[in-house]
């Protein structure tokens, strides 16, 4: 079978009384395959809330320390609002390259194209570090179970892990290439068996910091953990608000999806919302359970313990070997033998997060060469599963290809990468909120609702991640960021970072050579009214 042309012939109308020149253009993907609850998993299953706990809690922790809870609430905050942007542009204009086209259509073609860049970077990124992730949790689930150290440690030999981790990928870009109808069903799965053991955790860790078992170091609860004006300084606030924002991120792959989501114009904005209140529920509960647990001290199970704290629930599963905080967590907590639920969790949460992972980065490649912002060989859809097939498979390639010459060359390149990714985060998210207001800027006083929602929101939004951006730009100077490398004094986070962005400038370019009708405005155009949209 050949694959679809998703660009449409001149003419041709989509969806609505928009012109497919100068407007939104119809792809070909699979429509109807998601309905309102298959979207939030989607944005959940993305955002992997208990890879995000694993990677993050020890480190939020040792940054503010009982205020935590507060900090997650911050970070919350920017992404919610942020979420009513996408919500209103979707509604007016559901399209799957979502940032990409939406700012395009506020602010032009170069800044469209770069926000698509930024998404598309950022994917990749954290693409490489799940399938590292979901393979250590691999052979470490499998030690586990096998009573074997011998096994566990076949992860230190670089030859079996990069193996393993790419053949984690093709199984990932193999199931994303059939369509969502089978990224859904395994989903549904893997997302509830992340919740439900979450929920045991809590439970368990709630319990046993009540019965003292844990009195040198478990804690009361207390309101005042909630207040995020009562950190200590605000540099651990700020630094502590980028962990924070960075555990939110993922959830617009419901946006990303709408073009194969029921009701395209409204359903994806109503599952993001959905996703964002499940996991900052989910934060909350575990990050308070575990500090009433543990405490959030330096030494032995605290949560701050610099031994474990890059990963809580690993290290909580065997406080002698694990540095890990999560894994140390498990067995005093939930036990021996439920203790191996929270690495399955663990691992169930990084292999559904990088299967998920493709969506949106596969769209919005598709989107971009639909609008001739990349090459047309993109823009071709699988006749059969309805899905962006060389798109697919090219993102599951990039990731492979970059993990292992990043694992070869240098694993502290590959860290600083990954702390690199908050500046790819905030950097699109942002130019998303302002192309918001810009957009609707002539609707804004047409009632309180859409000065809120369209306007007040998506700004303040857009400001508080552009202050992220900026003040997280400024550390990365530091060459002590990240892994504490360096190139020629910088910080190699800062050279990382923003020559990913760099980059991105100088393919834009090349694009602009080879294909200008879209950086001349000719394709998809500011001037184009939204979709027409019935209520």
């Amino acid at each position: 079978m050949t694959e679809l042309d998703a660009r449409p012939q001149a003419g041709d109308t989509v969806r609505g009384s928009a012109p497919a020149d100068g407007g939104v253009r119809e792809k070909g993907l699979g429509g109807n395959s998601v309905g309102l609850m298959g979207s939030a998993v989607l944005g959940i299953s993305t955002v992997a809330p208990v890879y995000c706990l694993t990677s993050t809690l020890g480190s939020t922790a040792g940054e503010v320390g009982v205020r935590m809870p507060a900090v997650f609430l911050a970070g919350f905050l920017p992404m919610l609002l942020v979420a009513f942007a996408y919500r209103e542009l979707n509604k007016a204009v559901p399209d799957c390259g979502t940032s990409f086209t939406w700012t395009v259509k506020a602010f032009g073609p170069r800044l469209g194209w770069m926000c698509g860049w930024g998404l598309v970077i950022a994917t990749i990124i954290v693409l490489s570090n799940l399938a590292g992730v979901a393979t250590s949790y691999f052979w470490l689930l499998a030690g586990e179970i096998s009573g074997s150290d011998a096994v566990a440690a076949l992860d230190d030999s670089k030859p079996v892990h990069i193996l393993t981790c790419l053949l984690l990928i093709a199984a990932a870009t193999a199931v994303s290439y059939r369509g969502m109808t089978a990224t859904k069903g395994i989903q549904y799965t893997l997302v509830a068996l992340q919740l439900v053991v979450l929920a045991v955790f809590v439970a368990m860790a709630v319990r046993k910091a009540g019965s003292g078992e844990f009195a040198a170091t478990s804690l009361d609860f207390s309101w005042s953990w909630l207040n995020p004006f009562a950190v200590q300084s605000f540099a651990a606030f700020t630094a502590g608000l980028s962990l924070s924002i960075f555990m939110f991120w993922g959830w617009d792959t419901c946006l990303t999806a709408n073009e194969e989501t029921t009701g395209s114009d409204r359903t994806p904005g109503r599952a993001a919302l959905i996703a964002m209140v499940v996991l900052v529920g989910s934060y909350l509960a575990t990050g308070i359970a575990a500090q009433m647990a543990v405490g959030t001290g330096d030494s032995g199970l605290g949560l701050a313990n610099p031994d474990t704290s890059d990963n809580v629930f690993a290290a909580l599963a065997n406080p002698d070997t694990s540095d890990n905080v999560f894994a140390a967590l498990a067995g005093p907590v939930m036990g021996p033998g439920l203790g191996v639920l929270l690495f399955l969790a663990v691992l169930a949460s990084a292999a559904a997060s990088l299967q998920t992972t493709f969506i949106p980065v596969a769209r919005t490649v598709l989107a971009m060469a639909a609008y001739e912002a990349l090459p047309a060989s993109y823009a071709r859809v699988h006749p059969r599963f309805r899905t962006p097939g060389r798109a697919t498979v090219v993102a599951g390639v990039a990731t492979g290809v970059f993990y292992t010459v990043m694992t070869l060359v240098s694993e502290h390149v590959l860290v600083d990468t990954i702390y690199a990714l908050g500046l790819m985060i905030c950097f699109y998210y942002a130019l998303t909120a302002f192309a918001c207001a810009w957009y609707f800027r002539t609707e804004l006083t047409r009632s309180a609702r859409d000065l809120v929602f369209k306007g007040l929101f998506p700004v303040v939004g857009g400001v508080l991640l552009t202050a992220v951006f900026g003040k997280t730009l400024y550390d990365m100077w530091d060459p002590a960021y990240g892994s504490g490398s360096s190139v020629f004094g910088v910080g190699s986070v800062f050279v990382i970072g923003v020559g990913l962005l760099l980059l991105g400038v100088v393919l834009m370019e090349a694009m602009r050579r080879r294909g200008p009708a879209f950086f001349r405005g000719e394709v998809l155009t500011k001037e184009t009214p939204a979709l027409v949209v019935s209520d």
